[in-house]
């Protein structure tokens, strides 16, 4: 376990952001990003994404809530024993996610290195 200012935290995250490819980053619409320190139904998991993937999206897909993908703080602090090991998993976990708003599968996104 390693414990993180929250300002640290959010720097390890827009590091991560900073990451994402500027073609996938010209591509995100209605797309909200979150922080909380644990998900309530189950707190090991360290991020959430909730909507529908832009591959699974019609022509007719609008008027619709934001996208939601959720970071959860406390699990990845749990998760991690260094600040390196967290700033490299909270990257991993928004690739992960980003990934499923791209519409990759579970298994895809293991196979990437982004599981």
């Amino acid at each position: 376990m390693v414990h993180v200012s929250e300002e640290r935290f959010d720097e390890m995250l827009n590091d991560a952001l900073d990451k994402i490819p500027e073609e996938f980053v010209r591509r995100m619409r209605n797309l909200v990003i979150l922080v909380e320190d644990y998900n309530p139904e189950q707190p090991n998991l360290l991020g959430l994404y909730e909507g529908v993937a832009l591959t699974h999206r019609t022509f007719d897909h609008t008027g619709h809530l934001p996208d939601a993908i959720t970071i959860y703080r406390g699990a990845l602090q749990d998760w991690c024993s260094t600040e390196e090991e967290l700033a490299r998993q909270v990257e991993v976990t928004v690739f992960h996610e980003f990934g499923h708003y791209f519409g990759f599968e579970e298994e895809e996104l293991h196979a990437l290195g982004w599981g």
